[in-house]
């Protein structure tokens, strides 16, 4: 059988090599060139993190990683276990051939298994995008043959080594889709067909710089034709408390659902309105981050629309902090913090699409606490001196000072982290995140909670919540309550 298999691998070598195919003469032998050493992919991937948003970002990241896991499985399994020799080039026109020959053994193709598991990778991430790329993958390795350098078996191997690779790849770190915040709690919400009771408030003072530009609110109404939209955060405009108190009576009436277009402090604010109204909420992401929205599942209008009009819910928890017994809360969606976390996460972002989450994480760490000062705080009784401390909205994912993800936003606790202060803390810090210890560093304390007291902050102080940036009061207690927000969102089928 493997002889059988091995005179056909050479049959369709050398009718591939005598064939004409018109047109492959100009573009496959550059093809192949470009392809060496993942040029191609890394290019694509640059191009992709600098001019597309946060999804094709997370596209592009995916399938580096999963072209990175081929070409090392290639290089240290693929081409030592089996030593096949390259083919003979007497069948294949000289123009066609490479100036430089490989000089490794021919099985299984590397750049077979770079184009599978890059395309396969993004397409975990978006199918549209994976099949856009599927013709430049399968051009690159067809052009391994064309140009002689490989014999079909090795390139089949090499592209099923690469899917391989990219499956292992979703396998370590799921999909977004594949971490989907749970269906239940299912929530009660109406249907709202072409978005009709559904009120708006979109805020132009959302997002980069500018904020929202006029196209996307257009593109609201392109979405959801028969819902209302009201704009403000601009002079000419009503303002945002005002807006949302407005709509929110309005859907009231019309027995109807609020919605909000902006980022998470405009969503925070959005939230308590529809709380108190006992509406629901339809999120569209419209600002720089859109933090709540992603954990959500809702990453474009589209998702939002969908949701809307198919009355798919979930009830989520609200996280608070109060400054008296029976007082009204302030709320949040997703984070609350003291002392350098804003700073932290501002330098994180600015430079993860750059350099990677973790590179990201450690640089960031490195500016905040070599710039930063300590703060003094009684932590529910016990006076503590503390960088920061980090209070999120149900537990996120993955440990360190920056988390950024959550998988459940109904699972009732506070994830609490708090950077200690002290003898070479900073050192020590520092120390852990460089080599992967985080977890186990003294100077990095993380735990559950259902709520947690703060005390003894000082004048002049200030704390940060879902964006926003106010002064902090002497005391305060942080709380939760479950599933207290109901949002539209899609449910997993």
């Amino acid at each position: 059988m493997r002889k059988l298999l091995s005179t056909w691998d050479r049959e369709i070598f050398d009718s591939v090599a005598s064939r004409h195919w018109p047109g492959a003469q100009r573009v496959l032998p550059r093809l192949t060139r470009t392809a060496d050493h993942g040029l191609l992919w890394m290019g694509i991937a640059a191009g992709a993190a600098a001019l597309g948003g946060r999804p094709m970002r997370r596209a592009a990241l995916r399938g580096v990683a999963s072209l990175a896991a081929a070409s090392a499985t290639v290089n240290t399994l693929g081409k030592r276990s089996v030593r096949r020799n390259r083919p003979l080039l007497d069948a294949v026109p000289v123009i066609r051939q490479l100036n430089r020959q490989p000089f490794t053994t021919s099985f299984p193709s590397g750049h077979a298994a770079s184009a599978a598991a890059f395309a396969t990778g993004v397409a975990f991430e978006n199918k549209w995008w994976g099949l856009a790329l599927a013709p430049v993958a399968a051009s690159v390795a067809f052009s391994r043959v064309y140009t002689g350098v490989h014999y079909p078996g090795d390139v089949l191997a090499g592209a099923a080594l690469g899917v391989g690779a990219a499956l292992a790849v979703r396998g370590l770190a799921p999909t977004r889709a594949q971490l989907a915040p749970p269906a239940r709690p299912a929530a009660d919400a109406p249907s709202l067909p072409g978005g009709r009771g559904l009120f708006v408030v979109a805020n132009h003072a959302s997002g980069q710089r500018t904020g929202p530009r006029p196209d996307r609110v257009q593109e609201v109404r392109g979405v959801l034709p028969e819902a209302e939209v009201v704009l403000c955060g601009d002079p000419e405009s009503p303002p945002m408390d005002k807006a949302l108190e407005q709509a929110a009576e309005q859907a009231k009436q019309a027995g109807g659902a609020l919605g909000v277009l902006g980022g998470d402090g405009t969503v925070c604010a959005a939230a308590a309105v529809a709380v108190r109204h006992g509406l629901p909420l339809a999120v569209l992401p419209g600002g720089t981050r859109n933090h709540f929205a992603y954990d959500l599942g809702i990453e474009t209008l589209t998702d939002a629309a969908r949701a809307v009009e198919s009355g798919e819910a979930v009830a989520v928890d609200l996280a608070g902090f109060r400054t008296a017994p029976g007082e009204d809360p302030t709320y949040f969606l997703n984070t609350f913090s003291v002392g350098a976390y804003p700073e932290l996460v501002r330098v994180r972002e600015e430079w993860a699409g750059r350099i990677g989450a973790w590179p990201a994480g450690v640089l960031a760490a490195w500016k905040v606490l070599r710039t930063a000062d300590p703060v003094t705080v009684e932590v529910n009784g016990k006076r503590r001196e503390v960088w920061l401390l980090f209070a999120g909205n149900c537990a996120y994912r993955g440990l360190g000072l920056a988390p950024v993800r959550r998988h459940d936003l109904a699972d009732g606790v506070l994830d609490v982290r708090v950077v200690h202060g002290g003898r070479l803390a900073r050192t020590r810090l520092l120390t852990a995140a460089l080599t992967g210890a985080l977890r186990h560093s003294p100077v990095l304390s993380e735990s559950r909670m259902r709520s947690v007291r703060l005390g003894g902050l000082a004048e002049g102080g200030v704390l940060a919540y879902d964006g926003e940036v106010s002064p902090a009061p002497r005391e305060l207690t942080i709380c939760k309550e479950n599933e207290a927000l109901t949002v539209y969102r899609l449910l997993p089928e």
